[in-house]
């Protein structure tokens, strides 16, 4: 499993059992519902159907990062396993819990001379974020050190993929991300925004489509032109969800109908506290490696 700790964040959005199987440590995030604070635990605490009901119910959640503290207990910790810390943060686009990550891992690094934390920007984000680090388990697994997965995801961070679409708007109306004329507009029209991860980590509307069967077509025509090696694409796909298992279920046929060479099955997980905080129900990402995010 190598000689150093492989660390990310909760919001990596896969599941404790696959975190734990690759030995991939993580800090966890919080969200407070109806007054109550619940950590972002990968469904341990409040599992994401329980969360989206409530939230459909009408459930006040608001969510909160990883202060400079906690990390600073949660890194030491794990120095004191005697090994060197590659942690791969949360985008810094979405969240300053990279910036708190990194001033945490500077104050210890006079405290533990002799170990290395090593912080790394994302610029990912749920499942995409949880494919960047299944993907730096397999170079661990495979006798990469530390300094070559470092070297190696400063490299290719950008080239993971984030696609994502919501057919419930009300959630972003509600988080003033879409303003109540427009958020009226599209739901009369029964539009669904298609948007992806920019290249600065940050969340870009990219078009607006009329219909659920539309813009899953989209979707997949993205992963058509951005995929490395296109059609002979030979990576890895994961797709995340929030309450809308049938539409995921959908995208991930079409994936693999017309991506034969994919490595094994799409992989299909819940969007987790923190995220879906925001989102609400009915928003779907797709994930997966190709050319470079420009802008």
């Amino acid at each position: 499993m190598g000689d150093f700790i492989l660390s990310c964040g909760s919001t990596a959005d896969l599941t404790q059992e696959q975190m734990k199987k690759r030995d991939i440590r993580y800090v966890c995030f919080h969200f407070t519902l109806d007054g109550h604070e619940y950590a972002d635990d990968m469904g341990q605490s409040i599992s994401p159907e329980d969360l989206y009901q409530k939230m459909t119910a009408g459930a006040s959640v608001t969510t909160s990062q990883v202060s400079i503290a906690e990390y600073t207990r949660y890194f030491e910790s794990l120095l004191q396993e005697g090994k060197d810390v590659l942690h791969i943060a949360f985008s810094s686009g979405l969240s300053g819990s990279c910036n708190s990550a990194r001033l945490a891992a500077e104050d210890l690094a006079v405290q533990y001379p002799e170990r290395n934390i090593y912080v790394v920007d994302s610029l990912g984000a749920s499942s995409g974020y949880g494919l960047i680090m299944e993907t730096l388990a397999d170079l661990r697994d495979a006798g990469k050190s530390i300094e070559e997965l470092r070297l190696w995801i400063e490299e290719n961070k950008l080239r993971m993929h984030h696609w994502f679409f919501s057919t419930d708007l009300s959630f972003y109306i509600k988080g003033g991300r879409i303003s109540k004329a427009a958020g009226a507009v599209g739901t009369l029209l029964n539009i669904c925004p298609l948007l992806n991860m920019d290249n600065l980590g940050k969340l870009k509307p990219r078009e607006k489509l009329r219909g659920k069967k539309r813009v899953i077509q989209r979707i997949v025509e993205m992963m058509k032109v951005h995929a490395e090696d296109g059609l002979d694409y030979s990576g890895k796909c994961y797709i995340c969800h929030s309450m809308c298992l049938e539409d995921a279920r959908t995208v991930a046929s079409l994936v693999e109908e017309q991506f034969p060479k994919l490595r094994g099955r799409v992989q299909i997980y819940p969007i987790g506290a923190t995220i879906g905080s925001h989102t609400g129900p009915g928003t779907l990402a797709l994930f997966f490696w190709g050319d470079l995010r420009a802008d």
